[in-house]
C-alpha cells in the first residue's frame, strides 16, 4: 500500500530528518524531492503546489518543539500536512435519528460497489448492527445474485424484487427492512459511466426514492488520478458525503487518497484493504500519514488486536506468561490470534520502525504453517508439558508433521529460550537475549534425535568422570 509514494518520500525526507541545523538549501532540496515523489505518485499538480508550499513556508518560518531537532519538526510538518491533505476529522457514518439509517452506493462499472455493500454489511454487523441489503443493480447480469451469495456467506439479508424499475425495487426493499426492524440498509445501485445521462437520471430518481442518511461514492484506487475526475464529475451531478476506496491494498503511488478530499471537499469515509470480506476498515488520515512517512500504525494495531482476541482469552495467556509459563498450547493460541489479524507481513508494518526493515523481505507464512504442524502432531501431553518429548517422541512428531528432526529440535529450543525471557520478564528483570537465536538453521541432530551439541557434553562429562 502506497509503497513507491512511501518510498520517495522517506528518502526525501532522509537528508533533512536528523539534521541540528536547516539551511533553506536543505528545505528546498526537500521541496523539490516531495514535489517529484507527489507527482509520480499521480496526485492532482495543484495539490501538489499547494501541498508544497504550504510545507516549504511552515518549514522556513517553523518554531522548533524543545524535543525535537529541526529536522524532526520538518517531518513533523509533513505528516501534519499530509493528514489535512488527505481530510483531518472523524470518518464515521452519519446516523439517522430514526432507523433504519440508509446507505447509497454509488460509482462506476466494476469500482467493486457490489463487494463493499457486502464489506461493508459485515464491518456494521461486528459492530453490533443489523443490516440489510438492497439490490438496486438491474443493469448488470448476475449482480444481484452476487450480493445474493455474499449476503449469505455474511448472513445478512438481501432484499430483490423481479422488476426492471430500481425505483420500485428499492421502495419494496426499504418496506421489508423497516417490517423486519433492520436498523441499517445498504442500496447496491448499478454501475454508471459518469457522461451516461439516463443512468445518472436514474441514479437521482433512486436516491429521491431512498432518502438515504449517507450517499457514498466508490472509487477504484489504483486508477488513480482518473478516480478523481469521476469523483468531481458524480459531485457535480449526484452529491455525495464521502467515498469509499477499494484496492487500496495494490495501490502502490496513492494518488486518488492524496487527492479526492482536496479536489472534492469530500472526505474518504471507508477503505478496502483486501480481497476478504472482513478487509474494509475506516480511513483515519492521521494513521495513513504515518504509515506512508514509515512511522507505523499503532492505533491500528491495537484495534487488530482487540478485534482478534477475546478477553478471556487475553487475561488467561497473560496470566501464565506472568508465571514464565510459554507451552505449545499458547504458541497455539497466540499464532491464531496473529493470523486473525491479516496477513503477517501487513501487521508488521503498522509496528513503527519496522516497515522501513521489511521492504524487499518475503515473510513465509508456510514456513508458520510448518511449525503448527509440528505442534499439531504432538499429543495433548506434550503441548502442555514438553519436557517430556525425547528422542523418540521427535521422530514420531517430525514423521506426523512431514517435516525433520532436526526442524523439531529447533522447534523445541525457541521455545525454551522465550519461555526463559517470559520468566525473567515476570520477575521484572531485564531479558538477557540469547547470544545466537537463528531460527532458520536448526541444530544437527545427535543420536536418538537429539542435537549433536547435547550428545558433545555427555561425553564430555564421561571423560571427565
Amino acid at each position: 500500500m502506497f509503497d513507491t509514494l512511501s518510498d520517495r518520500l522517506q528518502g526525501a525526507l532522509g537528508g533533512v530528518r536528523g539534521s541540528a541545523r536547516l539551511e533553506d538549501e536543505a528545505i528546498s532540496r526537500a521541496m523539490r524531492e516531495i514535489r517529484l515523489a507527489l507527482l509520480e505518485a499521480d496526485v492532482n499538480l495543484n495539490v501538489v503546489k499547494e501541498f508544497v508550499a504550504q510545507v516549504r513556508e511552515r518549514a522556513l518560518g517553523a518554531e522548533v518543539t524543545k524535543s525535537l531537532t529541526p529536522g524532526q519538526e520538518v517531518v513533523r510538518i509533513v505528516h501534519e500536512e499530509l493528514t489535512a491533505l488527505m481530510g483531518a476529522g472523524s470518518s464515521k457514518l452519519a446516523v439517522a435519528p430514526s432507523p433504519p439509517t440508509v446507505i447509497l452506493l454509488a460509482g462506476l462499472q466494476g469500482s467493486g460497489k457490489t463487494t463493499a455493500a457486502a464489506k461493508l454489511a459485515l464491518l456494521l454487523r461486528n459492530e453490533g448492527r443489523k443490516p440489510g441489503l438492497v439490490a438496486a443493480d438491474l443493469q448488470r447480469p448476475a449482480a444481484i445474485d452476487q450480493l445474493e451469495q455474499l449476503g449469505r456467506q455474511i448472513q445478512v439479508p438481501v432484499y430483490r424484487e423481479d422488476t426492471s424499475d430500481p425505483v420500485g425495487a428499492v421502495r419494496a426493499g426499504l418496506q421489508r427492512a423497516r417490517a423486519e426492524q433492520r436498523d441499517v440498509v445498504i442500496v447496491d445501485t448499478a454501475g454508471r459511466l459518469q457522461i451516461d445521462e439516463p443512468l445518472m437520471e436514474e441514479l437521482g430518481a433512486v436516491r429521491r426514492e431512498a432518502r438515504p442518511t449517507n450517499v457514498l461514492l466508490v472509487l477504484d484506487a489504483m486508477t488513480g488520478q482518473e478516480a478523481v475526475n469521476v469523483a468531481q464529475t458524480f459531485q457535480e451531478r449526484v452529491a455525495f458525503d464521502g467515498v469509499v476506496l477499494t484496492k487500496l491494498d495494490g495501490d502502490a503511488r496513492g494518488g486518488a487518497a492524496l487527492s479526492v478530499k482536496a479536489v472534492t471537499g469530500k472526505p474518504i469515509k471507508l477503505v478496502s484493504v483486501g480481497e476478504k470480506l472482513d478487509q474494509l476498515e475506516y480511513f483515519h488520515p492521521d494513521r495513513m500519514a504515518s504509515r506512508i512517512l514509515g512511522m507505523g500504525d499503532v492505533l491500528s494495531l491495537i484495534e487488530k488486536a482487540e478485534a482478534a482476541v477475546e478477553e478471556d482469552e487475553q487475561q488467561a495467556m497473560e496470566e501464565r506468561l506472568r508465571k514464565g509459563q510459554f507451552t505449545f498450547d499458547d504458541f497455539l493460541s497466540a499464532q491464531r490470534m496473529l493470523r486473525r489479524m491479516g496477513p503477517l507481513q501487513g501487521v508488521l508494518k503498522l509496528i513503527p520502525g519496522l516497515g522501513s526493515q521489511l521492504k524487499g523481505v518475503d515473510i513465509d507464512e508456510a514456513q508458520l504453517r510448518r511449525v503448527e504442524a509440528i505442534v499439531l502432531s504432538m499429543t495433548p501431553q506434550e503441548r502442555r508439558l514438553p519436557h517430556v518429548i525425547n528422542g523418540s517422541r521427535r521422530q514420531r512428531i517430525a514423521r506426523g508433521s512431514g517435516t525433520t528432526v532436526q526442524q523439531v529440535n529447533q522447534l523445541l529450543e525457541s521455545r525454551k529460550q522465550m519461555e526463559k525471557l517470559m520468566k525473567q520478564m515476570g520477575k521484572g528483570k531485564m531479558p538477557t537475549l540469547p547470544g545466537q537465536l537463528d531460527l532458520g538453521a536448526p541444530q544437527a541432530p545427535g543420536p536418538n534425535g537429539g542435537s549433536r551439541s547435547k550428545s558433545k557434553k555427555k561425553k564430555r562429562s564421561k571423560a571427565r568422570r
